[in-house]
């Protein structure tokens, strides 16, 4: 069997900064790899999950030069956990400031999960702009998708996970979980909002990778990470990430000229593989590789198998 791919050795930024993006927002932005090497930009998932040390090293340093950052509300951005001004597009137009600071053209555009999302979104809207997309655990957002993860569906695989997942709302609100959240979210009750935004976090924690990850789960459940990630995911998905129902996938023909590739694992819960194939029908030019024996995360080793093929062949073009 061949050896699987890992990831790139260990690397610190060349440069770091803050954006003022307006709206009171201020992005965190870290760069990696040889200055002036093909251009790339990371999207990290959620939303609000932030950047972390290992995504750099997805990409060989010494043939790219990496944005990565952490998007609005989320991680080192200000203001934490903020909901103002922050929208699907806000992130987009960030992602167009960012390549504008970088001095790039066109960059190769990495997203996962919500990233992939993002990825999408800003492909569609400037595909003069992406030179290839790599997308990972696909999620356009429909109201299947959400209704699949956050009412019933995922509920019937981890039983457990979804008592806790329901145990802060009350019996009576329990049919419309997004909006019952939402409400302890954004309430008044510091306690119940930090507990809400562990419990929901933690949900996903326990959801995404086909064995149990205890360090992903000690993640989510950390209470400053939990109130952006679960504050900023049910802001989003109550909204429908401000897209139109399929949009993603009606608009696939914008990307016929981009290169791409997409990695998907057999047994994701969050983002069912039928929207990895139709995103596949739709950009047939696009590789889609189904991994088997994984599930969600970026960090199970096929799909980090595929995902460092892809960066490595791209590097070359």
């Amino acid at each position: 069997m061949p050896t699987l791919r890992s990831l790139y050795p260990a690397i610190e930024p060349y440069e770091s900064g803050m954006l003022d993006v307006g709206d009171g927002h201020t992005i965190y932005y870290e760069r990696v790899g040889t200055p002036g090497a093909k251009p790339a930009v990371f999207l990290h998932g959620g939303p609000g999950g932030g950047i972390a040390a290992d995504h750099r090293r997805l990409f060989d340093p010494a043939r790219y030069d990496v944005m990565l950052f952490d998007q609005r509300g989320c991680g080192r951005s200000t203001p934490h956990a903020g909901l103002e001004a922050n929208t699907t597009w806000h992130l987009v137009d960030d992602i167009e400031r960012l390549r504008q600071l970088a001095g790039a053209e066109r960059w190769l555009v990495f997203g996962g999960s919500w990233g992939s999302t993002l990825a999408l979104a800003y492909a569609q809207k400037f595909p003069e702009r992406t030179s290839e997309l790599v997308l990972r655990g696909v999620y356009t957002a429909s109201q299947a998708e959400l209704d699949w993860y956050y009412q019933y569906g995922v509920s019937e695989m981890f039983p457990a996970q979804w008592e806790r997942f329901q145990a802060p709302v009350p019996e009576a609100e329990r049919g419309n979980m997004m909006a019952a959240y939402r409400k302890l979210l954004t309430g008044d009750d510091r306690e119940k909002q930090v507990a809400a935004a562990r419990a929901w976090s933690v949900w996903e924690a326990e959801t995404i990778t086909l064995l149990p990850d205890p360090q992903i789960a000690a993640k989510h459940d950390d209470g400053h990470f939990a109130l952006a990630f679960a504050r900023l995911e049910n802001h989003y998905f109550t909204h429908r990430c401000w897209l139109e129902e399929g949009q993603l996938l009606r608009d696939a023909h914008r990307l016929a000229s981009i290169p791409g590739v997409i990695v998907h694992g057999r047994y994701d819960m969050p983002c069912p593989l039928r929207y990895a194939y139709a995103l596949h029908r739709a950009w047939p030019t696009a590789a889609l590789h189904v991994i088997e024996g994984a599930g969600h995360a970026w960090s199970e080793p096929g799909i980090l198998d595929q995902l460092i093929a892809a960066t490595d062949r791209f590097a070359a073009a």
